[in-house]
């Protein structure tokens, strides 16, 4: 079986879609794959695996990217059996009725609460989509399957790490883009009170800003920090190969999210699967963790259960439930199993 696969980027060194290559690694255990991505950067990938680019790395422009895209798929669809639409609903739309003319199986997966017109047409236009949770896709659809994120579970069993905190100093972590809305501020405000209490703690922010109101968000943050005396505390990482995360998970003793997102974050439940513990005030968690794990947005509230967590023993239960729910072998057997039925 030969799938075509249509994503953003492929490179083992992204910070955000790095992840995608062990995807496709492990997708490459089930089927042959011909991976056609807007940008292309360092990969390695089995002998199964085709990787070709629109050439957004190169600098070609939207027009001709969507003129190789239509050329590409009319050369293509007519060698495999079907295609795998990754996170871009643009990318149905611009393949147009090409997958039914050439009678393949469609699926898409996404994972965003932003429901658009591109996201309701695609939806009618694919034969099947994949979500992480029910908040992660919030379009009434009987198309939609609830698979669980993709999380390697192996990978982030070796990084599996549980507080000892020998030196007393708490180690915390938060990873995502460096933006508003994963009110990052609220957690410099929380150290600032553990300062104040005399806490021995650092605090580490792994990730970069993207948009150009993130990078004066990221601004304002380097104030914040430098305004509350806590630059031997706070430390801005930068953006952070997925394939080198785990070391970092593995250094901390509590992961902080504090995200408005309102879908599961793929890395919360990568810092579960690795054995951290986990304080979160995205409501996507409310119904998956206990209140021990869940906090509001006050800066007082979240120095404490810092400390509290930080000290508690281990929790098996948060590495299980990624295991069961949100396993990548998992998932790729149920790509598998649709492509296949």
């Amino acid at each position: 079986m030969k799938i075509l696969i249509i994503t953003q980027k492929v490179d083992i060194n992204d910070g955000v879609l790095g992840f995608f290559h062990t995807w496709l690694e492990k997708m490459s255990r089930e089927m042959d794959l011909v991976v056609l991505a807007n940008c292309v950067g360092e990969y390695h990938l089995p002998q199964n695996v085709q990787i070709f680019s629109l050439g957004k790395e190169k600098g070609r422009n939207r027009l001709w990217k969507l003129v190789y895209y239509e050329f590409y798929l009319l050369k293509m669809l007519r060698r495999v059996d079907g295609i795998f639409f990754h996170m871009c609903p643009e990318y149905v739309l611009s393949a147009g009725f090409l997958p039914r003319l050439f009678r393949k199986k469609t699926l898409l997966w996404y994972t965003h609460k932003r429901v658009d017109w591109k996201l309701k047409l695609a939806e009618k236009m694919v034969d099947k989509i994949f979500s992480a949770s029910p908040k992660s896709f919030r379009l009434a659809s009987k198309k939609l399957e609830v698979t669980g994120h993709g999380i390697d579970i192996e990978k982030y069993k070796s990084a599996r790490h549980y507080p000892r905190r020998q030196d007393g100093e708490i180690k915390i972590i938060t990873v995502g883009r460096v933006s508003s809305v994963k009110n990052i501020d609220i957690l410099v405000m929380a150290g600032s009170l553990l300062n104040s209490k005399g806490t021995k703690f650092e605090i580490r922010i792994i990730g970069s800003p993207i948009l150009e109101e993130d990078k004066k968000y990221l601004v304002e943050l380097e104030e914040l920090v430098d305004k509350n005396n806590l630059k031997s505390n706070v430390f801005f990482i930068g953006s952070i190969p997925n394939k080198d995360i785990e070391k970092h998970y593995r250094e901390a003793d509590v992961f902080v999210n504090l995200s408005n997102t309102g879908s599961l974050d793929k890395a919360v439940l990568e810092a579960m699967a690795s054995g951290l513990m986990i304080l979160t005030s995205n409501e996507a968690f409310k119904d998956i963790l206990p209140g021990r794990y869940l906090v509001s947005k006050n800066p007082e509230e979240i120095a404490g259960k810092i400390i509290s967590l930080s000290g508690s023993p281990a929790d098996d239960g948060l590495s299980d439930y990624v295991e069961k729910n949100h396993n990548l072998n998992i998932l790729v057997k149920k790509i598998s199993n649709f492509f296949r039925g």
